[in-house]
């Protein structure tokens, strides 16, 4: 992070939060709390981080008002309902604060039927294609790769070395970090008996508003139609969306994970880390899918599943619980089968 100077009266005031020290302790950094260092901000807002508060050099810490003392602290404390969400708003500031680079660069190639917007930055060895667009505010840079007829929202940012292929569709205030590639052909094969035969994808892909993609990550494009991610859903770094998946709103999947063709999920889903979902199933609302999980069959809304092939998560505990013990179950069985033969 770049340097910063601020005094505990000046952060207290941009997150409403009550000074107990010395409000004109200045900061020039922030530091995670369980490395907190001098002249650094930092926050504490579960109880389990909570001895910190006495024991670290930070100057000066956002701590949630249920973890407030009536005592004398060595930090300044700015306490506050909330102290992550409180210190989330003071990030989010701060990076708005940095201002946006604006103007196409240099070594970029622009072609002349693409549209873009007021305040868009465009860097360099970037390519635009034909009547490709670009929305008010958004951020392009170094070494993208923008497709024909791509349409690209306003206040998007996406990262050095993203591919968006042909017509795909971007929503706004979308991110897309580095390397991931939205369009690319799906996987699809015809097998024949002189082997397999590529079937042509023409369809594309439609990102919602509010999404952020992490990095190296494949969306691929519909074979028709389009695969669709829905509006605030957020995707994790090196996962795996095949050719006609819809993924609803405001979704979570970790890093890894891997979603077979033309399967649909709904809204509100958590999918952990290295989940596998076979294709043409159809996931429901606010299920939450165990990292490692193998998933081959359609999920119920609120379902929690855990397990390859996954099954319910309370199940798979009560079973593993005697999965666990199977070798000496086996042994008892055999003591008994044995004794009833002597």
């Amino acid at each position: 992070m770049q340097t910063m100077e601020f005094s505990a009266q000046q952060i207290a005031e941009l997150i409403n939060g009550k000074i107990i020290g010395d409000g004109k302790t200045v900061i020039t950094g922030v530091s995670p709390i369980e490395n907190g260092q001098q002249g650094h901000l930092s926050f504490v807002g579960q109880e389990r981080f909570s001895d910190y508060i006495d024991r670290t050099d930070c100057a000066v810490l956002i701590v949630s008002e249920k973890l407030v003392q009536d005592k004398a602290y060595k930090p300044v404390i700015i306490a506050v309902e909330d102290a992550y969400l409180s210190f989330q708003v003071l990030m989010n500031l701060y990076q708005e604060m940095q201002g946006r680079k604006t103007g196409i660069e240099e070594g970029s190639f622009f072609h002349e039927t693409a549209k873009v917007g007021e305040g868009v930055y465009i860097g360099a060895f970037t390519y635009v294609s034909e009547k490709a667009t670009v929305g008010d505010g958004t951020q392009i840079f170094p070494h993208v790769y923008i497709g024909k007829g791509v349409k690209i929202g306003k206040n998007c940012k996406i990262d050095s070395g993203a591919r968006i292929y042909d017509y795909c569709i971007v929503g706004d205030n979308c991110v897309i970090h580095s390397n991931t590639v939205v369009g690319g052909d799906g996987f699809g094969f015809q097998p024949t008996a002189d082997g397999f035969k590529k079937i042509p994808q023409l369809g594309n892909v439609i990102i919602g508003d509010d999404v952020e993609i992490g990095s190296n990550c494949s969306i691929d494009r519909a074979t028709i139609g389009s695969t669709m991610i829905g509006k605030g859903t957020k995707i994790d770094n090196l996962i795996q969306i095949a050719h006609n998946v819809i993924i609803g709103e405001n979704n979570v999947i970790a890093s890894q994970a891997g979603i077979a063709g033309s399967t649909v999920i709904g809204d509100w889903n958590q999918i952990g880390g290295q989940v596998g979902i076979v294709g043409h199933i159809k996931i429901g609302n606010q299920v939450k899918i165990q990292a490692q999980s193998g998933v081959n069959s359609s999920a119920k809304d609120g379902e929690t599943l855990y397990g390859s092939p996954a099954i319910n998560y309370s199940d798979y505990r009560r079973n593993y619980v005697h999965f666990r013990n199977f070798t000496d179950i086996v042994k008892r069985i055999n003591d008994l089968e044995n004794k009833k033969s002597e």
